[in-house]
């Protein structure tokens, strides 16, 4: 779905483009893919099953405890205080507030109740397994890359998805979780986005040609990951009868 990594420059461009565009563009075929998802139409126009959205939910709120984790790691290699701060706030953001909202939804008697606890899918102990071993023992440019996406896409999947659901609402107002996807366009998030490129962007530029590679490779890995988080919450891939 991409090409190879090569002669990459991180200075504007003549035309004013950012290491982070270049980022975009690799991940362009990939990112196509994910906007014709069929659980991200149906979150978005209210027909998803309820026992799909609640999977999808369960594993977000694993996903979310462990990226937490990435997030501080990542802070821990920040070149300077106020970019530490960034980070470290990000994490306690998707620690306690995401995950907050994500158990009062669970918790509110609209989904279906589970006799069990949830366990990480295939899919999503990949992801964060990924996110945790690169903020760990990666150079901070590659493991502020290797985050990025779930910023980034994860809004621009958003901001269609609000959309979407406000014209659910319009019709139902009492929709079960449609009223949840609205939460996806907070202004206060896209600000977050901006500001997680710009650091990218920074630290791209006082990366080696190497480093800018990895970061490339890192970006990558990390949106074949969104898709398949997505993707699994429908079309779930079982772990092996054990």
């Amino acid at each position: 779905m991409t090409t190879p990594v090569h002669d990459i420059s991180v200075h504007p461009d003549a035309d004013g483009s950012r290491f982070t565009d270049l980022l975009w563009a690799r991940t362009a075929v990939l990112r196509a893919a994910i906007d014709d998802m069929e659980f991200l139409r149906r979150l978005g126009d209210g027909t998803l099953p309820l026992d799909v959205f609640r999977t999808y939910i369960e594993q977000d709120s694993l996903y979310l405890a462990e990226y937490a984790k990435a997030l501080a790691l990542v802070a821990a290699k920040a070149p300077d205080p106020q970019t530490a701060a960034f980070w470290a706030t990000s994490s306690a953001t998707a620690a306690v507030v995401e995950t907050e909202l994500h158990e009062g939804l669970m918790a509110g008697g609209v989904l279906p109740e589970r006799s069990t606890a949830p366990e990480h899918s295939p899919a999503c102990l990949g992801y964060v397994s990924y996110l945790t071993a690169t903020a760990a023992t990666e150079s901070y440019a590659v493991a502020a890359a290797a985050v990025l996406p779930c910023f980034w896409i994860y809004a621009e999947v958003g901001r269609r998805l609000a959309a979407d659901a406000h014209e659910v609402l319009a019709a139902d107002p009492a929709h079960p979780y449609a009223q949840w996807v609205t939460t996806y366009d907070d202004p206060a998030f896209h600000e977050s986005v901006a500001t997680a490129r710009r650091l990218v962007d920074e630290a791209a530029n006082a990366a080696t040609t190497e480093e800018r590679e990895a970061m490339v490779r890192a970006f990558v890995t990390a949106s074949r990951y969104e898709y398949m988080f997505w993707d699994t919450a429908l079309n779930p891939q079982p772990w092996p009868a054990s």
